[in-house]
């Protein structure tokens, strides 16, 4: 197989599909269609990072079933080939807050349960102030630690936006004395990123893709940010929570409640932050169309309206106060009075 020229068509390609991190691109080959991830040179980071993707891919692949093969991998330029998986994006079909095919909530406890087996020695190499096996306390603080250095650094440039939209001084202290209180739950790979643009469906089952923010930690957290992320009607969720109990070893699972509770609570606000910071950019760019910026203000508004709760505000953040506080951003203001003429 001629990796380079499949790059080389990669980047000639149009209509790629890209998250924050990489882009995809499905390209013919003499073997079958690939998919070539290729990263962002610009991205900011703002998740935690644990492994390289292709690390974690390997590592997994013996104990999940449905998990992209990885074909080829790159130092320089850096990019990865995968397998290409066949079938409808579960966004495309069924969005956030609709309720998603029965087969992709057993699917997904299923992975999860499968993670739960990858044994610690066959993850790739853990950084050596990594917490234990067992110290969620000191896993939740390293979640939270990079949430306030991505509020640190743009609390400058942001701060009458975030004024505008009612943060507090200290948007994580609703969190911040409650991790020593996390139950210790024996660690496991985590996807760290299982949501409906992450997901394929083909032939009545679920692939999940994009393992690049895997992490080694609490298996509560995987479900709070699952939670989170799918936004599943609350018979769903239910459903999820209740075969996830049932699925996973209770191990996994004690005390799990309050914790992702927890969790959830504090991704709720991080998501308040970054996405301030991400949809901003994104609606400062004079090419973004009017429906883009209504359905990027509406579900902004949504997500800060979901951390005014926990910093004792009323959820009463409307898109047109969302414009307004926008406008705080020179880039902004200048891009909408491009658009409007004013």
């Amino acid at each position: 197989m001629n990796w380079p020229e499949l790059y080389a068509a990669a980047l000639a390609a149009t209509g790629a599909a890209a998250g924050y991190y990489n882009r995809n691109i499905g390209v013919p080959s003499p073997e079958g269609k690939v998919n070539v991830r290729i990263p962002l040179p610009a991205a900011q980071i703002m998740d935690v990072r644990l492994w390289r993707e292709e690390d974690v891919l390997t590592a997994v692949r013996p104990y999940v079933d449905r998990a992209p093969g990885l074909r080829h991998v790159s130092e320089e330029p850096r990019y990865q080939i995968q397998t290409f998986i066949e079938g409808n994006l579960l966004d495309g079909f069924s969005p956030r807050g609709s309720a998603v095919p029965g087969h992709v909530i057993g699917d997904t406890v299923q992975v999860l349960r499968q993670l739960t087996a990858v044994p610690q020695e066959k993850v790739p190499a853990l950084p050596e102030d990594w917490p234990a096996s067992g110290d969620s306390p000191s896993f939740g603080l390293r979640l939270a630690a990079l949430t306030r250095e991505i509020h640190a650094t743009h609390r400058t440039e942001y701060a009458a936006v975030f004024a505008a939209f009612g943060f507090p001084a200290d948007p994580l202290a609703p969190v911040s004395d409650r991790w020593a209180g996390l139950t210790p739950r024996p660690f496991a790979v985590l996807h760290a990123d299982l949501h409906r643009k992450n997901m394929i469906v083909s032939s009545g089952a679920t692939w999940f893709l994009d393992w690049e923010l895997a992490l080694w930690g609490d298996p509560a957290y995987e479900v709070a940010l699952h939670l989170h992320k799918m936004d599943y009607p609350e018979h769903q969720r239910e459903t999820f929570l209740r075969r996830w109990l049932d699925g996973l070893p209770p191990e996994s699972t004690r005390g799990w409640e309050p914790d992702v509770r927890l969790y959830r609570q504090h991704e709720q606000i991080k998501s308040a932050i970054v996405d301030t910071i991400r949809y901003s950019q994104q609606l400062t760019d004079p090419g973004t169309s009017p429906t883009t910026h209504d359905f990027l203000v509406t579900r902004l508004a949504k997500k800060v309206n979901a951390a005014r709760l926990h910093w004792g505000l009323s959820p009463d953040l409307t898109p047109q106060r969302v414009r307004t506080g926008l406008l705080e951003l020179p880039a902004y203001a200048r891009g909408r009075k491009a658009v409007t003429g004013g």
